[in-house]
C-alpha cells in the first residue's frame, strides 16, 4: 500500500515537472491578475476620537433643564448627528468640498459618509466618533488627512447643535407662549365683563354671592339651619315658661323682710342655669349639668352658714329663682322672636329667587356656561404664565451657564496605516494561488494524456509482467540543454518570488510616506 502511494506520488511529481513551464506559465498569468486586483482595492483610513458628556444640573428638579431632559437632548443630538443636513455640512467644511460639483455630486458623498460614519456609546456618557475614509482616486496621505477633518467636524457640529440650537429652541418656546398668552388674555378679558354684565344684568338685587344655584342653595341651606334652631329656642321658652307656672313670685317672711346675701344669691342663679339646662333637654349626665350641680352644692354649702337680715315688716320678699326665670324668659323670648325675623326675610329671598327663575328660565344655565368658560380660560391662562415662567429661567440658565459640558478626552486621531486591506496579507495569498494553480493545471495537463512513468503502473493497466524498463539515455548536449532550461526556469520562479517581494516592501514604503 505504502509503495502503491509512493509510486503515484512520484507519478504526479513527474507529470508535473515535465509541464513545469506551464505550470510557470499559469502560476505568472494568476499572480499577475491577482496583484493587479489587490492594486486596484483603496486602503481605507480611519480616524477617530472619544467625547465626554458631563451633565450639569444647575438648577434644582423643576426649576430648569432636568438631568432627564438633558439625556434625552445629548441622544438626540447623537441620533441625528448623520443626519442629511449635518453631512452636508461636514462635505462642504472638509476637503470633500473639491470633489463636488453639483448636488448630486454633494448627495453621492452624504450616501457613502453615512456608512463610513460610526458613533456608538462607550459609557454612559462617554462617546466614540469614528469615519473611514477610502476614495480610490485619492492619494493614501490624503484620505487620512480627510478622515480626521470629518470626524473633527463632526465634532463641531456635535457642540454647535447642542449649544445653539437648545437655545434657538427655547426663544421659539418663549415667543410662541407669549403669543398664547397676549390671546388667552384677550379671551380672558371677554369672559370677564360677560360675566360682569351678567351679574349686573340679573344679579344685582339679589341676595348672597356666587352663581345662582349657589345662592339659592345657600338661602335653603341657611332656612333649614333657622329652622332647626327655632325649634330648640321654642322649646327652651316653653319650659322655662312652665318652670316658672310651678315657681312663686316671692318668699313669705317672719316678722320683717328677709334679704338673701350674696351666697344665697350665687345659689339662686345656679339654680336658674340648671333650670336653662333642663329646659333644653340636657340630661343629668350632660358635662355641663354636672359641672352646675358641683358648683350648686358648693354653693349651698356657703350659703348655709351665711345669716339671714330680717328688715321690719311682716311682708314676703321676691323670689330670687322666679326672677332669674323671668330674665331668661324674656332672653329666650327675644331669640324665639329674631330668629322669626330670620326666617321670615330668608323666606322671602325664596321667594325672590322663584320669582327671578320663573321670568328667566335659562339664567341659571347661562351663568353656568358664562362661570365655566371663565374658570377654564383662567386655567388655561395660568399654566401658560407658569410655562412661560419656567422657560424664561431655563433659557436664563442656557444663556448664563451650559447646562451640557463636552470634554474631547481622545482628539481625532491621524491615521499612519490603513486599516483595510491588509496587503501584504492578499498579495502573499495570490502567491500561494498561483503556485497552487500552476501546479493543479500541469497536473490536469499530465492527466489528459495517458502514460506510464512507471513499470508498476504498466503492470496494472495491462494486466500483464513487465519484464524490464529501459532508461533514458542523455547525451551532453542535451544535457547542457537542460541545464539551460533548467536556468531559466529557476530565473522564471525566482523572478516570481522576487515581484512578490517587491510588492511587499512597495506597500510597506507607501504606509511610511502616509505616516
Amino acid at each position: 500500500m505504502g509503495s502503491t502511494v509512493f509510486d503515484e506520488l512520484r507519478a504526479a511529481l513527474h507529470a508535473v515537472w515535465i509541464r513545469r513551464w506551464v505550470a510557470l506559465a499559469v502560476a505568472w498569468g494568476i499572480c499577475l491578475a491577482g496583484w493587479l486586483v489587490v492594486s486596484q482595492i483603496p486602503n481605507q483610513y480611519e480616524s477617530h476620537a472619544r467625547v465626554f458628556v458631563q451633565l450639569r444640573t444647575v438648577l434644582p428638579t423643576g426649576s430648569g433643564v432636568t438631568q432627564a431632559e438633558q439625556t434625552r437632548d445629548i441622544d438626540r443630538i447623537r441620533q441625528t448627528l448623520t443626519s442629511s443636513v449635518n453631512l452636508q455640512k461636514v462635505v462642504r467644511g472638509t476637503d470633500i468640498a473639491q470633489t463636488v460639483a453639483t448636488d448630486r455630486d454633494v448627495a453621492d458623498r452624504v450616501a457613502s459618509l453615512q456608512k463610513a460614519i460610526k458613533i456608538t456609546a462607550a459609557q454612559d456618557n462617554l462617546f466614540e466618533i469614528s469615519a473611514t475614509i477610502a476614495n480610490a482616486g485619492a492619494s493614501d496621505a490624503a484620505n487620512a488627512k480627510l478622515a480626521r477633518q470629518v470626524v473633527q467636524k463632526l465634532i463641531d457640529i456635535f457642540v454647535e447643535d447642542n449649544l445653539s440650537n437648545n437655545r434657538d429652541q427655547t426663544s421659539q418656546s418663549l415667543q410662541f407662549l407669549d403669543q398664547q398668552l397676549a390671546a388667552r388674555q384677550t379671551q380672558l378679558q371677554d369672559a370677564e365683563a360677560k360675566r360682569a354684565e351678567f351679574q349686573a344684568r340679573f344679579l344685582g338685587s339679589l341676595p348672597g354671592t356666587g352663581s345662582l344655584d349657589d345662592r339659592m342653595s345657600t338661602t335653603r341651606s341657611q332656612l333649614a339651619q333657622i329652622d332647626s334652631d327655632l325649634a330648640a329656642a321654642q322649646s327652651s321658652l316653653a319650659a322655662v315658661t312652665s318652670q316658672m307656672a310651678g315657681t312663686s313670685a316671692s318668699v313669705a317672711g317672719v316678722g320683717g323682710t328677709a334679704t338673701a346675701g350674696p351666697a344665697r344669691a350665687r345659689v339662686a342663679a345656679i339654680q336658674g342655669q340648671l333650670a336653662e339646662a333642663r329646659g333644653r333637654g340636657w340630661t343629668d349626665s350632660h358635662p355641663d349639668v354636672i359641672a352646675l350641680k358641683a358648683q350648686l352644692a358648693a354653693a349651698q354649702s356657703a350659703a348655709r352658714g351665711e345669716p339671714v337680715n330680717v328688715g321690719g315688716g311682716t311682708g314676703g320678699s321676691p323670689n330670687p329663682l322666679y326672677l332669674s326665670l323671668q330674665a331668661m324668659r324674656a332672653d329666650k323670648a327675644s331669640q324665639v322672636a329674631a330668629l322669626q325675623q330670620r326666617k321670615a326675610q330668608i323666606t322671602a329671598d325664596l321667594s325672590t329667587f322663584d320669582a327671578r327663575v320663573a321670568q328667566s328660565p335659562g339664567a341659571a344655565a347661562e351663568q353656568s356656561a358664562i362661570d365655566r368658560d371663565y374658570a377654564v380660560l383662567k386655567d388655561q391662562y395660568s399654566k401658560l404664565l407658569a410655562d412661560r415662567e419656567q422657560v424664561a429661567l431655563q433659557n436664563q440658565v442656557q444663556t448664563q451657564t451650559d447646562a451640557v459640558k463636552f470634554s474631547v478626552i481622545d482628539p481625532p486621531t491621524s491615521p499612519r496605516a490603513p486599516i483595510a486591506p491588509n496587503r501584504p496579507l492578499f498579495l502573499t495569498g495570490v502567491l500561494i494561488v498561483g503556485l497552487c494553480g500552476g501546479v493543479g493545471a500541469a497536473w490536469a495537463l499530465g492527466q489528459l494524456r495517458t502514460t506510464f512513468p512507471t513499470a508498476t503502473r504498466l503492470e496494472r493497466a495491462s494486466g500483464m509482467p513487465v519484464i524490464g524498463a529501459i532508461g533514458e539515455v542523455v547525451t551532453a548536449a542535451q544535457t547542457a540543454l537542460r541545464r539551460r532550461q533548467l536556468r531559466m526556469f529557476a530565473s522564471g520562479a525566482g523572478a516570481l518570488g522576487a515581484a512578490w517581494v517587491l510588492l511587499i516592501g512597495l506597500e510597506f514604503v507607501q504606509r511610511g510616506m502616509v505616516a
